[in-house]
């Protein structure tokens, strides 16, 4: 969690003037091919010291120093990728509409958004949660039901990198049965937060009682118990959700600001994805050919997006092909070759569906899509299941970065498994935006660095 108390704005503004600076003395130097001179830099100094005011006003105005950002990792992405592309916007009308400024900026903006856009995640995301550890942790009031509760109360309590410890958990039930004595003492053994299942307490009348508690001095904060949750473990709490919240958080269109890139980014992706497929194909085939027989690609019948079927094409990498199989590995007589070992590792044997990237059938990011007869048993098996190809799937995804599975597993090979990969699912549907797509595609093409590593 991201967290520094009073000093997380101040600390934060003067991390992305830092970042602001940096970005653009890289983009001079990438646009010259030398490190910048100081005459040069002399030259972007004022103009840009007045962009770095106007756009550290934007940030402001975006709520990037509000306390729902420093508290929740989560919504950065999105509203980074957002106002930063209104940056550049404020920086192109400034540079051609102000008179008297002469620089050329046309290269250098569209250089400057790219390092600017990629050092802005990375100072929020990865630098910043390390800078700004409290030492100290706000004692919480856990005020929810079920397993998904239990979960966090363990993971937050056990781990002292959370800026909150729960020194009380109390059903909604529970709590609406205690005295107004009894809550007001609560409250005055220093608790400053309380997170409360804020659709349960709103089902049992607890909301009203929530908001006027005695609270003295007045600054207890209440948090969504679904909204931490998110952050602590990067995915849904599965036993709360009903399908009211997929009419609020899928149902609807995507904006065309997403959409449209991200199709645009899918048919570049297909289009590279295929040119490695080209080069790879004589190498995957004489490989195949040395192991023993069998067919170079398969072709196999998968889910697509709102349930349509779609024919996904792979490098073979098991013995059989299997098309529409409902089993996992080590479930039948079908076993992984070495090559196919090899393929998968490297993620090489995905690399053939630039096919379906290119017909529009897939996109490079989203929920990972199953084989016709093991979709068809997890639907029968999971509530809600089917209801992650309300979107269109992806070659990689939120749940494949994060989730960890049982050693030598690469994908799910369990219904406890699946369980978990649906909840990170359900977070990227509620939270797809291009700025978590970025975030998923360069920890992808992290996590494929690191398998080759291990070689």
């Amino acid at each position: 969690m991201i967290y520094g108390g009073k000093r997380a704005p101040a600390l934060l503004f003067l991390g992305d003037i830092a970042v602001f600076c940096l970005a653009l003395w890289l983009t001079l130097l990438l646009r010259t091919g030398s490190v910048p001179s100081m005459s040069l830099l002399e030259d972007h100094a004022g103009p840009f010291a007045l962009l770095f005011i106007l756009w550290s006003l934007v940030f402001y105005m975006s709520g990037l120093y509000g306390k729902g950002i420093i508290l929740f990792k989560s919504h950065q992405p999105q509203a980074l990728v957002r106002t930063q592309f209104a940056n550049i916007v404020l920086a192109a009308l400034f540079f051609f509409l102000v008179p008297g400024i002469g620089i050329a900026p046309k290269t250098n903006l569209a250089i400057y958004l790219v390092v600017s856009l990629l050092l802005i995640f990375l100072w929020r995301l990865a630098v910043y949660p390390r800078l700004s550890i409290k030492r100290s942790r706000t004692k919480a009031l856990l005020i929810a039901d079920g397993p998904d509760a239990e979960a966090l109360v363990e993971e937050v309590n056990g781990n002292p990198r959370y800026h909150l410890a729960f020194i009380h958990h109390l059903t909604p039930l529970a709590f609406l049965a205690l005295s107004p004595y009894a809550q007001k003492d609560l409250m005055t053994k220093g608790v400053r937060a309380i997170v409360a299942d804020m659709a349960a307490c709103n089902s049992h009348g607890l909301l009203p009682v929530l908001y006027d508690l005695p609270v003295e001095p007045r600054d207890c904060d209440l948090l969504d118990f679904t909204d931490v949750y998110e952050e602590v473990f990067d995915r849904i709490p599965l036993s709360l959700l009903d399908q009211g919240w997929f009419i609020e958080n899928v149902a609807k269109e995507d904006p065309f600001w997403y959409s449209v890139p991200k199709r645009i980014l899918d048919i570049l992706g297909g289009v590279a994805m295929g040119l490695i497929t080209l080069i790879a194909i004589p190498f995957v085939w004489a490989a195949h050919r040395l192991e023993g027989p069998g067919t170079l690609f398969i072709k196999q019948s998968r889910l697509g997006e709102r349930g349509t079927l779609i024919n996904a094409y792979k490098f073979r990498s098991m013995h059989m092909n299997e098309h529409a199989s409902d089993a996992w590995v080590g479930e039948s007589d079908n076993r992984i070759t070495k090559v196919g070992s090899v393929l998968r590792k490297t993620s090489l044997d995905e690399f053939p569906q630039f096919v379906n990237l290119l017909r529009g059938d897939l996109s490079l990011i989203g929920p990972r899509n199953d084989i016709e007869g093991l979709a068809k048993r997890l639907g029968d098996a999971l509530p809600y299941y089917n209801f992650r190809y309300l979107v269109k799937p992806g070659i990689t995804g939120w749940a494949q970065i994060n989730q960890q599975y049982e050693q030598g597993h690469l994908s799910p090979q369990s219904i406890k498994e699946t369980t978990v990969r649906l909840a990170y699912d359900f977070y990227y549907l509620k939270h797809r935006s291009l700025g978590l797509d970025l975030v998923i595609a360069l920890k992808t093409i992290k996590r494929m660095l690191f398998r080759l590593s291990d070689w």
